[in-house]
């Protein structure tokens, strides 16, 4: 029984506060609990509250109190300045529901708050500040926040997130206090369709792949407070939880267990390992008589990606030049290409085909199409016109993972963005074979292109054949045989004319 009168008292309290704060005046100081009366926080959590960057990023593995952090940061901010609002996300509303709302009710005593409305997920504290619990499950979702402006923003699992989604918020992440710094957090696990750009903003450092004005990007406004299952007290020393987390998957072991942002959860390309694919440009070793060939994604908004390979004697493929930028016209880019496609001597490389993405054959207007554009280019400068690429995503990702597994592609290490971009693929949920379609997938694509089309079974390309035929060693020898066995293999390819009838 004195248990509910003080249950009844303290809803009371809140009340009476809440209304003195509606008629615009100053909460009375009723509130008896203080945050560090309910919430310790853990040194690594601690130093995630202290921190002053603008965007912070907290966590990176299982279990270091990445949720609760986050939403006692949102409370704290509430708490520390009256009548200001704060938002907290999750991707889709049963995640919500289980984790910080979970939280909030299990944690935070009713005392410490006017009201809450439990159709809205909003939160009214004492000072009239509110905490608004809400999700986003599909990219438009996030313009329901258009309009409101937020003082502080946490999103728990950033990486479920896209980085338009993230982007937008930021556009609401303001305050009219003069006095208050408008700031964002968010706390997440390596891996899922937003690992590429999570890892570029906070643990590489760089702009993501796919901002549209990457020179605005200031890596002193972004901390990432990495944490770890070791620094939570309570998990620690937990075998149990230690033991379960050891027995997972290599890709999630490495993830959940120490946060490595190389590999984790629904990696597609999950063997990629730096040391082993790739390698310095000028230690390929690449002859002049080796088959040469490009491939091209297109892209105007996005990115073009376009790769030069070599296929060495052996069979494997040596992707040794990238050329990727933006809003190109498809007569600049094939002039870019033409402009790369030199050897050292300043003579142009022998390229046996340019394999386009197909999509660059559609006819949009009257004019060329982009290919005949780019292949007018490409031919003025002695250059073969672009054939179009074999566009079979699942056959391709299996093919390139083969290629990698069996170390037979190897990567100039010049090439960054593709070197990049590999680790970061995911599956995609709706078909576990294909790659989800992300920004800056582009390298990937134009990489795909390339091996696929021309190294496929079924589809030995001629130098193929004729590599295999080859046994002399030195250099100047095989030269002179792979021109001799190219002229037969052409020569046995042309069709037999039909005779016209009379």
């Amino acid at each position: 029984m004195a248990s509910k009168k003080k249950n009844i008292r303290a809803t009371n309290r809140a009340a009476g506060a809440a209304a003195s704060v509606a008629r615009g005046g100053t909460p009375e100081p009723l509130r008896k609990l203080r945050i560090s009366d309910v919430y310790t926080a853990f040194p690594r959590q601690k130093k995630f509250h202290e921190s002053t960057a603008k965007y912070r990023l907290f966590g990176g593995a299982a279990g270091p109190g990445k949720t609760k952090a986050l939403l006692w940061e949102a409370i704290r901010q509430a708490h520390d300045h009256a009548r200001i609002d704060t938002l907290l996300l999750r991707r889709t509303f049963p995640e919500l529901e289980t984790s910080l709302l979970s939280y909030f009710r299990r944690d935070v005593p009713r005392e410490m708050y006017a009201s809450y409305n439990d159709s809205k997920h909003v939160v009214t504290w004492l000072n009239g500040s509110t905490t608004r619990f809400g999700y986003s499950a599909s990219e438009s979702d996030i313009y329901q926040y258009q309009g409101a402006e937020f003082t502080f923003i946490g999103i728990d699992e950033l990486t479920l997130f896209t980085l338009g989604q993230w982007q937008f918020l930021t556009s609401r992440n303001r305050c009219t206090h003069a006095d208050v710094q408008p700031n964002m957090a968010g706390a997440t696990n390596p891996g899922n369709i937003g690992h590429a750009w999570v890892k570029a903003l906070w643990v590489d450092k760089r702009p993501a792949p796919g901002m549209d004005r990457p020179g605005q990007y200031d890596p002193e406004d972004y901390a990432f407070i990495r944490a770890t299952l070791a620094d939570n007290p309570l998990y620690k020393d937990d075998a149990d939880y230690l033991k379960t987390l050891d027995a997972l998957p290599r890709h999630l072991r490495q993830a959940f267990l120490v946060g490595d942002w190389n590999v984790f959860a629904g990696q597609y390309f999950d063997l990629f390992d730096v040391r082993r694919h790739t390698a310095r440009a000028e230690r390929l070793g690449i002859e002049t008589w080796w088959p040469r060939w490009i491939s091209v994604d297109w892209g105007f908004e996005h990115p073009s990606a376009v790769y030069w390979h070599a296929a060495r004697p052996d069979g494997a493929v040596l992707t040794y030049r990238e050329f990727v930028a933006n809003h190109l016209s498809p007569r600049m880019l094939g002039q870019a290409i033409a402009e790369r496609s030199l050897d050292a001597e300043g003579r142009f490389e022998r390229i046996a085909e340019v394999y386009l993405s197909p999509d660059a054959y559609a006819r949009r207007s009257s004019e060329s199409t982009i290919a005949e554009q780019l292949g007018d280019v490409l031919a003025q400068n002695g250059l073969p016109r672009p054939a179009p690429a074999d566009d079979d995503r699942v056959g391709g990702w299996m093919f390139l993972y083969q290629m990698l597994e069996q170390e037979q592609w190897v990567i100039a290490d010049s090439c960054a963005r593709l070197i990049e971009c590999l680790p970061t693929l995911t599956r995609d949920p709706a078909n576990v074979e294909d790659v989800l379609k992300s920004s800056g997938d582009d390298p990937a694509d134009s990489a795909r292109y390339g091996l696929k089309t021309r190294l496929a079974p079924g589809r030995a390309p001629a130098e193929r054949r004729v590599a295999e035929r080859i046994t002399a060693v030195d250099a100047t020898s095989r030269a002179i045989w792979m021109q001799k066995f190219m002229a037969e293999e052409r020569r046995a390819s042309r069709s037999v004319p039909v005779p016209h009838r009379w």
